[in-house]
């Protein structure tokens, strides 16, 4: 007889055996995933983004005004910086030495010839001294005699003989007029001046620059001396040379002086345009410091002139580093942060799921990570150490935003991450990121439950004390003297923490619309009475909206229990079944005894209507512009579990017409789901499907709602219904305690009273 397999021998028994895979080999599988490497390219991507941002390539500078040195700093390299203060003084220097620019209006002097011929006719007209009128020839005569009381009647008749004499005719009265303008030329040319502008402390004070009015091209240079009114005496010398006479000139100057007018008038804008002109051309002073040379001294607060010459000396020795070394530090910086991410990674895959299998959740949050770490780079920035840590504010904001969005460890654990880049990029070194992890996790760890708007200001203001304490703090371990530098900083910084706490009380909504979250704020605001929909169900079915009441009481403490979020529950029992107001007489808690309408319909039809409300729901409150959160429990309430009563209807017609026939196919009685996702919607399922079934109890004693709540549990655990929440047996179990006293209490006993007689 022959047997029917060959024997195998031990050796082909062990090589047969196939062992489970190790874990590299399963963490290679993953990574031949399409929707794996896409997420790891993402982060790359974002790890390269971070290093682009804070310039990895290079160290950075981390000195600051006011911060004193522990040791003395020497220069790297040699290296050339511009003396900003010598600088300034050559450039106003240069502006002192510009010359003044005025335009010449020769007008008023021709005028004045005119006058002055006026005035010498009316002295040829006398015959006589006697006929002379006194107050014209006392024009003529100098300012001191007639203050002294004036020469004697002698010396006077003799003055007024021999000038009159030299102008007496035609002829000698044209050649005094054409002398007098040839005396005068030269002050038509370059013009006359009262005095310099009050600026003039500022400018050169010997020459000035004159060009004619509407010709400012045809620029020249003169003496101060020679256009000064004040000091006339070119004029009279003039006059001498052209008149020939004294007898004639010193009357005529004594006569002019007083009446010479200003023919020079300052043209502001063109000499400012000369000063910058000058200005621009003086080359900046430039101070050189050898390798080695000493740039600040250690013990005392660097000032800004110092801060100016490190950063100087850093970009010099920026410059010499190597390709080589510049590209190593990058690779470097982008490797230590795709470390830092995968550290994260095993928190999320365990902790925050939906992170990574949504893709949209995922770039929100690395983008925000890489828009923190930039602004909080910038403002690090700040050149006076009495400003304190400006890059606090977006890092606050950061850990709150991950906080309120998923979880406070997430929260901390990113706060961390971004922490370490942030100091990477500043130089802020591990006293640093001592304080910005200290003051984040002061703010995350009060986080628990946002109920009012006012929770996020004390959360700054608790916040802002630790940043206080951490400053001080720090300074003294870093060896910075408590003085006022340090005071202010920490002044400052609690001012920054208290300001990100007002931020953040702004930007709620619109973290809590980006991320699709809802705060016990939102929440307390969506679960009144008085919403739109609420109201409408009141009005269409008021028994499912009482139903709906009760079950969010009995999920809420469920929830609480396992320290869900039980205001969310609560809420989203609120909304779960407003589907059914839509076709309210289909449901049993709107029935009448006498009536209902499946009675009528096929059970497949039956089931259809029943279904319907899951998607009739989610279309109501998406209208209604209600959270994701909500529609979630909405879709997810009953999973995919069966509706068992039309299904056991359906069967029992197809044996009744066919006793052959077998079962009717199960997925066509199935809700579409989701199955719960989340705790949360496992524990809205649990309480809608116990408190629908403890009302058909007609003895609700503790002991049959205790069977009754476990029996449902069990089923559902059974149906794989709590597989994608999360839950785990030890808080199903939980749940189900919190269940049953909550329906005991609601079905409690009462005390019989006997019937009140009649009188």
């Amino acid at each position: 007889m022959v047997n029917g397999g060959q024997k195998r021998t031990r050796s082909e028994r062990v090589a047969a055996l196939e062992l489970p895979p190790r874990k590299w080999e399963r963490a290679l599988a993953n990574l031949r995933q399409r929707d794996v490497l896409f997420r790891i390219a993402l982060c790359v991507l974002a790890a390269v983004a971070i290093s682009l941002v804070i310039r990895s390539w290079r160290p950075p500078f981390a000195f600051r005004s006011g911060y004193v040195l522990t040791r003395d700093l020497t220069a790297r390299v040699p290296f050339e910086i511009v003396d900003p203060a010598a600088t300034a003084m050559a450039r106003d220097r240069a502006r002192w030495e510009v010359r003044y620019v005025y335009a010449i209006d020769s007008e008023p002097l021709v005028r004045l010839r005119g006058a002055l011929r006026n005035k010498a006719l009316e002295v040829m007209r006398a015959e006589t001294y006697a006929e002379l009128d006194p107050s014209v020839w006392s024009e003529f005569q100098p300012t001191s005699q007639q203050i002294a009381g004036g020469p004697s009647p002698q010396e006077a008749q003799e003055r007024f003989r021999r000038f009159r004499d030299k102008l007496v005719g035609d002829q000698n009265l044209a050649e005094f007029e054409k002398a007098v303008a040839a005396a005068l030329v030269p002050f038509e040319e370059r013009g006359l001046l009262d005095r310099l502008p009050q600026q003039s402390w500022q400018g050169n004070q010997d020459e000035i620059i004159v060009y004619p009015v509407k010709h400012p091209n045809e620029q020249k240079t003169v003496k101060v001396s020679d256009v000064l009114i004040g000091k006339a005496t070119a004029v009279h010398e003039s006059l001498q040379r052209h008149l020939g006479s004294a007898d004639v000139a010193d009357p005529v100057f004594e006569w002019l002086r007083p009446r010479l007018p200003n023919t020079l008038t300052w043209d502001e804008s063109e000499t400012e345009r000369a000063r910058n002109v000058a200005a621009a051309e003086v080359k900046p002073v430039v101070v050189s410091y050898e390798s080695g040379q000493k740039v600040a001294e250690a013990a005392a607060p660097l000032l800004a002139e110092q801060v100016h010459v490190l950063r100087q000396e850093h970009e010099a020795a920026m410059v010499q580093r190597t390709l080589g070394a510049r590209l190593s530090r990058a690779a470097a910086v982008v490797l230590l942060i795709l470390g830092l991410l995968a550290v994260c990674t095993p928190h999320v895959l365990t902790q925050e799921r939906r992170l990574v299998v949504s893709m949209k959740r995922l770039s929100v949050l690395l983008a925000l990570m890489v828009g923190t770490v930039g602004v909080s780079v910038l403002l690090a920035q700040w050149p006076s150490i009495e400003f304190g840590h400006l890059e606090i504010i977006p890092i606050l904001l950061f850990g709150q935003t991950v906080a309120i969005a998923y979880r406070q460890d997430l929260a901390m654990l990113l706060t961390a991450v971004v922490a370490v880049i942030v100091v990477l990029g500043t130089g802020a070194g591990l006293l640093g990121f001592l304080f910005l992890v200290g003051v984040s996790a002061t703010a995350v760890l009060q986080l628990g439950r946002i109920r009012s708007r006012t929770k996020l200001l004390y959360v700054g203001l608790w916040s802002s004390v630790t940043a206080a304490v951490l400053t001080v703090l720090v300074g003294v371990l870093e060896n910075q003297p408590i003085q006022a530098p340090m005071l202010f900083s920490a002044g400052a910084n609690v001012l920054w923490t208290i300001g990100a706490g007002f931020l953040m009380s702004g930007l709620l909504p619109f973290v809590e619309s980006l991320f699709g979250v809802l705060t016990d704020i939102s929440l307390l605001e969506l679960g009144d009475v008085a919403h739109p929909l609420l109201q409408e169900l009141i009005r269409r079915a008021p028994s499912t909206y009482n139903h709906s009441i009760t079950v969010g009481s009995i999920a809420e403490a469920a929830a609480e229990a396992i320290g869900a979020r039980g205001l969310l529950v609560r809420v989203g029992a609120y909304f779960h079944d407003i589907g059914k107001m839509l076709k309210p007489g289909y449901f049993i808690e709107n029935q009448s005894r006498d009536e209902n309408r499946h009675d009528s319909l096929l059970p497949a039809m039956s089931t259809l209507v029943i279904i319907a409300h899951i998607k009739d729901g989610a279309d109501l409150a998406r209208q209604h512009n209600l959270p994701e959160p909500i529609i979630d429990f909405i879709e997810q309430h009953h999973g995919t579990t069966l509706v068992e009563y039309f299904y056991g209807r359906a069967n029992q017609q197809q044996r009744e017409a066919d006793p052959n026939a077998g079962e009717v196919d199960e997925s066509t009685y199935r809700y579409p789901g989701p199955r719960p996702q989340t705790k949360e919607s496992g524990v809205l399922m649990l309480a809608d499907a116990v408190e629908s079934a403890s009302r058909s109890l007609v003895d609700p004693a503790p002991a049959r709602i205790e069977s009754l709540v476990r029996e449902v549990a069990d089923r559902k655990l059974d149906d794989g219904q709590f597989d994608e929440s999360g839950l785990t047996l030890r808080e199903l179990r939980a749940i189900e305690n919190s269940m049953i006293k909550s329906l005991t209490a609601i079905y409690h006993g009462r005390v019989k009273y006997p019937e009140q007689k009649t009188a």
